[in-house]
């Protein structure tokens, strides 16, 4: 397991500097000059001598007067050691850039997998076992109809009647605007703006995971050796939770590993809808600002992430399943 575990480490380094280069490729063939957007624009046709000076100041700051194969090297080798380069559109270092947003964004997204996967994975055990009846038919087709829903069209209806109709939650943002709380009461606003993107993000999830764990069970449900612990006398509970549900593990592990790692990307539909400042909304707002620096660095991290979720992805399926060797 550690030869494995140390050969898939190798692998992620050079995917890693592979998807680099290819990245830092694609953004340096983006039309657009990030300088530009450090300089005054009416400073051309006050100064043009001034302006012109500043320009190739703001290139020489972020390296642009240099080969492309020397800018990609101070790139990675700042990255590798911490400094993630400095923001043409925010004039600061990006790492004091995406620390808040990424602290916003795995918040609201870690409350919302832990009740996503409380929710859906008793519901879907529960209907697999009890498939075809009343019960099972109902969550179909309320699943069915979770499915169907654009995410943008459940956030305008939970809108309208929590924020309009019956005003128990804010519209939009991440705190009451021109509070000072602080300690307990301070947590409490910030839950109380959390609750209703919360509530959309966990309604929009729900259908599609139940729908797939109880595929999962389904399927394990119909096999031989359940049918053997069933003859044995084994009790109903011990043959669900023991016997089914931890082969039935692995197509959920992979489902809930695949999730994991999307929750770091933010969902640009909730954040752009409620206001919350994530890193969805700053991918975006970079990209419009053609500030390259974050941008470079956010995916950089989305591709770090997804090598080590499918490292983590493999590892697990060994821990839920024994039969299952890693070589």
């Amino acid at each position: 397991m550690l030869r494995y575990i140390l050969k898939r480490l190798m692998y992620v380094v050079f995917v890693f500097f592979i998807l680099s280069i290819i990245l830092f490729g694609i953004f340096k063939m983006v039309p657009g000059d990030p300088a530009k957007m450090m300089v005054d624009p009416e400073l051309a046709g006050k100064d043009p001598a001034k302006y012109q000076a500043a320009y190739e100041q703001a290139r020489k700051e972020l390296g642009l007067d240099k080969p492309i194969y020397i800018q990609y090297s101070v790139w990675i080798t700042k990255m590798l050691t911490g400094d993630f380069g400095y923001s043409s559109n925010f004039r600061k270092p990006v790492i004091n850039i995406i620390k808040a947003p990424m602290l916003a964004t795995v918040r609201i997204n870690i409350v919302n997998l832990i009740l996503v996967f409380g929710i859906t994975i008793p519901l879907g055990i529960t209907t697999a076992v009890r498939k075809y009846s009343a019960y099972d038919n109902i969550v179909q087709v309320v699943t069915v109809v979770g499915v169907s829903i654009p995410m943008f069209i459940l956030a305008l209806i939970a809108i309208y009647f929590f924020a309009i109709k019956i005003p128990i939650f804010p519209i939009s943002g991440m705190a009451t605007p021109g509070s000072d709380y602080t300690g307990v009461r301070l947590m409490l606003d910030h839950l109380k703006h959390m609750a209703l993107p919360l509530i959309v993000m966990t309604s929009a999830s729900l259908a599609s995971i139940t729908r797939y764990v109880r595929g999962a069970m389904i399927e394990v449900l119909r096999m031989d050796f359940i049918r053997t612990a069933r003859a044995k006398g084994l009790r109903e509970k011990v043959v669900i939770y023991s016997h089914a549900f931890r082969n039935a593990l692995i197509p959920v592990v992979t489902i809930m590993t695949a999730w994991f790692i999307g929750i770091f990307g933010g969902s640009i539909v909730i954040e752009g809808t409620f206001l919350w400042s994530g890193m969805g909304q700053l991918l975006i707002n970079s990209l419009r600002q053609m500030d390259f620096a974050v941008v470079l660095t956010m995916n950089m991290f989305y591709i770090l992430l997804a090598l080590l979720g499918n490292l983590a992805m493999d590892l697990s399926y060994m821990l839920v399943d024994p039969r299952v060797k890693l070589s």
